[in-house]
């Protein structure tokens, strides 16, 4: 392997074990599977927290900015005041739930296409808004696995994660 390979291929290990490569802790795929559209809108009581599909659309907003950025589309391009607009659920159905969660399988998968086919001058490269396509990667990998950790405590709390699952 070339050097100038090596940034790239860390950058899309960590981004794949996001979403359907279990590391350290499981990947958003397996996270996700089993949860109903009533399970993930479900809060405790105590306290500020959102739902995970709150999450989920607070994933989405930040991988749809970062594709845009990468491909420079600027028509359509998400924004908001701040980030709790980025927590919005606009249909909590079962259909709307399915939808969310294909769009943030399809948008990550989009995202590590693009990763895969880089080389280290295209991670560097620096977008209208200052940042990078390696940055962003890096980033939203780290955010992730935080908000994973998120969601796996809601299905615990629910009672939804299983008491033990194996690591293959």
């Amino acid at each position: 392997m070339d050097i100038k390979e090596l940034p790239g291929k860390l950058l899309q290990q960590s981004w794949d074990s996001c979403l359907d490569q279990e590391e350290w802790f499981p990947p958003l795929e397996q996270a996700l599977q089993g949860v109903t559209a009533k399970q993930a809108v479900w809060k405790p009581l105590d306290g500020p927290s959102n739902c995970i599909h709150e999450t989920v659309r607070h994933l989405i907003f930040y991988k749809k900015r970062l594709l845009m950025n990468a491909n420079g589309e600027t028509e359509g391009f998400p924004e908001t005041e701040n980030n709790t607009g980025t927590f919005n659920v606009e249909d909590a159905s079962e259909a709307g739930w399915a939808a969310s969660k294909e769009e943030l399988y399809r948008l990550h998968r989009e995202l590590s296409a693009l990763v895969e086919k880089s080389d280290v001058d295209m991670l560097g490269r620096k977008f209208s808004d200052g940042g990078t396509l390696g940055g962003g990667i890096r980033t939203l990998a780290m955010h992730d696995a935080y908000h994973i950790g998120q969601i796996v405590m809601l299905s615990k709390m629910q009672g939804v994660w299983p008491a033990t699952r194996s690591f293959s």
